[in-house]
């Protein structure tokens, strides 16, 4: 079980500013800054962390899980608003299951960030 991750970013203000805004539609926020590391969750808790001052190499890839396949679509589309680039379109990925639904995007640092909802689109609320 996986209780957290943290890595490094080129520039810190940059990449807060981008998590914060890309990861509102999944219902994360800032939950706790010092010494230039941000920490982002939900319900008080963070679990996703980055640090200041130099960038990591190579490339991250972390996806979050979405509860629904329309916070995939606007974490797609804040993503981009907030300076991301286009790593792949929302969209079924039949290649992993065939409920799979994913929007990809690459952060200011270049690490690939994904959002997947699992749930069939007819058994979402």
């Amino acid at each position: 079980m996986l209780d957290h991750i943290g890595f490094h970013v080129h520039s810190y203000e940059r990449s807060k500013e981008f998590y914060r805004l890309a990861l509102a539609p999944l219902g994360y926020e800032l939950i706790l800054e010092y010494a230039e590391w941000a920490g982002f969750g939900w319900a008080g808790k963070p679990d996703f962390w980055i640090k200041g001052g130099k960038s990591t190499a190579p490339n991250l890839h972390v996806a979050f899980r979405a509860d629904d396949r329309e916070a995939v679509d606007e974490f797609y589309q804040v993503a981009l608003e907030a300076g991301g680039k286009d790593n792949g379109a929302p969209g079924v990925r039949p290649e992993y299951h065939e409920d799979y639904y994913a929007a990809f995007i690459l952060d200011p640092d270049g690490h690939n960030i994904e959002v997947v909802c699992h749930t069939p689109q007819d058994l979402e609320l």
